[in-house]
């Protein structure tokens, strides 16, 4: 009787202990460490990699501007702002997202830093890299910041590229979680030019569940490769994925309408040529009309009239200054989580 009870005892321990193992490992949230990574793009960036992002950031909006509270998470800690193009809302959004945060960002203009000019790129992060603690670039060439993080030893971040913005997605997917309380099972619809931007939705959107439809004209469709992955991620995840060059079928049915400039910097000369090929890609409330009845619009801004109306654009529909304040709040956990070991205290929002 006596080897009876401790048996049962034991294995009844046993199967305490395993629950608990089981527990404490079972939530793939529970096992994301991103501490020392680059983010260049979010293609090498798991699903639930990038809801670690979301959450942390939801996690010091609510503490930071919902509760007041001073979270010198960044303390002793510098970043340096490599700025190859102007910006308004990456410098600003960085800079006293990181100083809120209790750190110092210096920024870097091209009189100050020539990437592979006045010195060469290899020798541009070492000496980055001696100094601060990460590196966040906007750059003109991916293979400029694919370059820069493999000699840097500290994390390097793409504050926008030639092909890919992943800091602005990031800001857009918070803002529509927050709205609409989920990620999974939208739709995107993408009315525009095929670019970064739209690179950077492609490979990510599937990976929440959310289906994804594209309208570019003819002669301006995202890059190829990017549409072979996309095409991937949307069979591995089992959602939609529609390229077209009609703008009212890319918007049927859509949770979220989204556009951004059609002449980028550096493009200028070919504005004439790129406003006509854009005509009819506006999105006003006519193209709302083949939508979603909840539809809202985003736009990583600055904005143009021909790109949306005034009507769409300063409508209760339009949510770009939740969005570009969102900025802020996923730039600050970027750092944060690649930088350190912080856990968020907020219940993890639903994706």
């Amino acid at each position: 009787m006596f080897f009876r009870l401790r048996n049962l005892l034991g294995a009844a321990a046993w199967r305490s202990s395993n629950v608990c193992c089981v527990r404490k490992f079972q939530s793939p949230q529970d096992r994301i460490q991103l501490k020392g990574r680059d983010l260049l793009t979010l293609k090498n960036y798991s699903a639930e990699e990038i809801k670690h992002i979301l959450w942390v950031s939801a996690d010091l909006k609510h503490r930071i501007k919902q509760k007041g509270e001073h979270l010198p998470l960044l303390q002793g800690k510098s970043l340096a702002m490599i700025f190859e193009k102007r910006s308004t809302r990456t410098r600003l959004s960085t800079e006293t997202g990181f100083a809120l945060l209790g750190g110092h960002p210096c920024f870097l203009t091209l009189h100050d830093i020539h990437l592979g000019v006045n010195e060469s790129l290899q020798d541009s992060a070492r000496v980055l890299a001696s100094m601060t603690d990460g590196i966040l670039a906007r750059v003109y060439k991916q293979s400029d910041l694919e370059q820069l993080a493999q000699e840097a030893s500290i994390p390097v971040v793409n504050g926008l590229s030639d092909s890919y913005h992943p800091i602005q997605i990031l800001a857009d997917y918070l803002t529509m979680q927050e709205h609409f309380g989920r990620l999974n099972g939208l739709t995107i619809s993408w009315i525009g030019d095929g670019n970064n931007v739209l690179h950077s939705i492609m490979l990510s959107a599937a990976k929440f569940g959310m289906n994804l439809r594209i309208a570019t004209p003819k002669g301006y469709e995202p890059d190829p490769s990017v549409t072979k992955t996309a095409e991937q991620f949307s069979k591995e995840y089992n959602t939609q994925l529609i390229l077209t060059n009609d703008p009212l079928e890319a918007a049927r049915g859509s949770n979220v309408l989204v556009t951004d400039t059609w002449v980028s910097m550096g493009q200028e000369e070919e504005k004439k040529k790129r406003l006509q090929a854009f005509h009819g890609y506006q999105i006003t409330n006519q193209t709302g009309k083949v939508a979603s009845p909840d539809w809202i619009f985003l736009h990583c801004l600055p904005r143009k009239p021909e790109e949306v109306d005034d009507e769409v654009f300063y409508s209760p529909r339009s949510l770009v200054f939740q969005e570009a304040e969102n900025r802020k709040w996923t730039i600050m956990a970027v750092f944060v989580s690649l930088m350190t070991d912080y856990s968020p205290q907020l219940l993890r929002p639903t994706f």
